[in-house]
């Protein structure tokens, strides 16, 4: 069975500013405000996008905007386009945060 042009080895990266509603645009953030999660910590995207089978791995490394500090971002598979894959793992967050919540 061929796999399709998306699932052969392709991988997306995940910053939380990435998803991050407390972070303008012009800084980083990917998605529009209302689909964002405030402050996601790299635990809460990996488990989020293991709840989605998207193979997480956590890696240090120097986010662009911020070259000077080393932080950490989840290497993920791409299922969809980027902004759909940031969009699926912020809403999961979400979901997560109320189950929590209760």
């Amino acid at each position: 069975m061929a796999l399709g042009r998306e699932r052969r080895g392709k991988r997306v990266v995940v910053w939380p500013s990435y998803i991050d509603e407390s972070i303008p645009r012009s800084m980083g953030r990917r998605i529009s405000k209302s689909k964002a999660v405030r402050r996601p910590t790299v635990e809460e995207i990996r488990v989020a996008a293991q709840a989605l089978n998207l193979n997480p791995v956590v890696e240090q490394s120097r986010y662009p905007r911020a070259w000077w500090e080393v932080q950490a971002r989840v290497v993920v598979d791409k299922v969809a386009s980027k902004r759909r894959v940031l969009e699926l793992i912020a809403l999961k967050i979400a979901e997560l945060r109320r189950a929590h919540a209760r």
